[in-house]
């Protein structure tokens, strides 16, 4: 089956990270939407509405830090802005030399710490508590935030600091307070995160639904002699019709599909080429992250095969991830079918040279990943995907993405998987 616009067009939906698309985004509503194909002009704001995270369960987010603070013996957390900030106390704040932090203790209110001259603009967006401390230029933040911890009655003992917090925070920490001991938040934070909420997974449901219209519409555009640049165009243009901006995608021709990031090769589109689209888009603050593989033209013997290979390497996952099995032993089963196969072992290429997946929610990727040594249980709640990949550089690669979450009763998909290797889309797949 020829994939192209005249034989390949289906309806319009979601996925935010992938490699980089690399060309200046393209607005639908804008001047250049004359200038996009037909079956992105057609698309129309996805139905439906997000329902946001409320305060309730961010209060219960809190508590929950808060007993996993007793259990691992941590006085308190500190989180600069980013994504745990957003999780716990719904606060935005860009990150510069002047530190922005929000102290939740094991036990009392939370306080926050700000520059100075911020002071009103923080006290306008801060939630959850009223105490907002700040320290003037001239003056050692380290030593407010230490008059906070000694306030909560935390003078001595172990305080945890996210993972991604720079480096200088903790170390100015410990110069303001040389008897506190700094250690990783990371059994707190991911410890909340990895486990999704209902109205978590429903965000999360919705950017995948999102993605697949927008892919289809995408899909539906392939031309012999289009670049990755105009495909990539196309997709971002298709996110922003569907209502989430930002939504993108890498995109990947021929040979250069066997880069599992891709290639800053310019490369033209022709018949018989691999296409591999990897990407994805944010609703509510959760992401999406889909891949979809398919031939432009006829599929030759060899793309087919392999092509089967790789939805088998996937399903085998999908099959080995249930409540209580090891994260690692999810990787050894799609990685059995590949290596049996004659591919690898292990991470050579040509065969499956990364993990079977990684975790995903309000990050593309978070914690904790399909790979081997992980010996983390899954349970429900947690959300991966689910992307084994075949590789071979010269010729071509296969990589099906798809993301799951895993129930009381195993795992269950958000999108359904590609059919076959020129049926990239369910027919009922959203």
């Amino acid at each position: 089956m020829r994939i192209s616009r005249r034989t390949f067009v289906q309806s319009s939906s979601a996925a935010a990270v992938g490699a980089a698309a690399a060309s200046a985004p393209v607005r639908a509503g804008a001047a250049q939407t004359g200038d996009l194909p037909a079956p992105v002009r057609a698309l129309k704001p996805f139905p439906g509405k997000a329902v946001p995270i409320s305060d309730a369960e961010r209060l219960g987010r809190i508590e929950k830090a808060r007993r996993l603070m007793t259990e691992n013996g941590l006085g308190a957390i500190v989180l600069e802005p980013g994504t745990s900030m957003s999780y716990y106390v719904d606060v935005r704040w860009g990150l510069s030399e002047r530190p922005f932090l929000v102290i939740i203790p094991a036990k009392g209110e939370l306080a926050y710490v700000a520059p100075g001259f911020e002071e009103q603009r923080a006290r306008e967006i801060t939630r959850f508590t009223k105490d907002v401390r700040v320290w003037q230029e001239d003056e050692d933040w380290g030593a407010v935030v230490a008059g906070v911890l000694k306030d909560r009655g935390i003078a001595t003992g172990k305080i945890g600091v996210e993972e991604r917090v720079r480096f200088f925070i903790p170390e100015g920490l410990r110069a303001a307070a040389p008897q506190l001991q700094f250690v990783l938040a990371t059994p707190v934070t991911a410890g909340c995160r990895m486990f999704k909420s209902p109205t978590e997974i429903a965000l999360m449901q919705r950017a995948n639904d999102i993605t697949i219209e927008a892919y289809k519409a995408a899909f539906a555009s392939l031309r012999e002699g289009m670049t990755q640049f105009d495909f990539g165009r196309n997709v971002r243009a298709a996110f922003e019709a569907l209502g989430a901006p930002g939504g993108s995608a890498g995109v990947q021709f021929g040979e250069y599909t066997a880069f599992p990031h891709g290639s800053i090769q310019p490369q033209k589109l022709k018949e018989g080429d691999v296409v591999l689209v990897d990407g994805g888009c944010n609703v509510g603050g959760y992401q999406s992250d889909i891949t979809r593989t398919t031939v432009f033209g006829k599929p030759s013997k060899r793309q087919i095969d392999v092509w089967n290979l790789e939805k088998e390497a996937q399903a085998a996952a999908f099959k080995a991830a249930q409540v209580g099995a090891t994260c690692e032993s999810v990787d050894a089963a799609a990685r059995k079918v590949i290596t049996d196969a004659g591919f690898g072992p292990d991470y050579k290429v040509p065969g499956l040279p990364h993990r079977t997946g990684h975790g995903i929610g309000m990050d593309g990727h978070e914690w904790t990943n399909f790979v081997r040594g992980n010996k983390t249980r899954l349970a429900p709640g947690m959300c991966f995907s689910d992307e084994p990949m075949i590789a071979i550089y010269g010729e071509f690669g296969i990589r099906l993405e798809d993301c799951l979450y895993i129930t009381e009763n195993g795992p269950k998909f958000f999108t359904q998987p590609s059919p076959a290797i020129d049926r990239p889309f369910a027919e009922n797949s959203n």
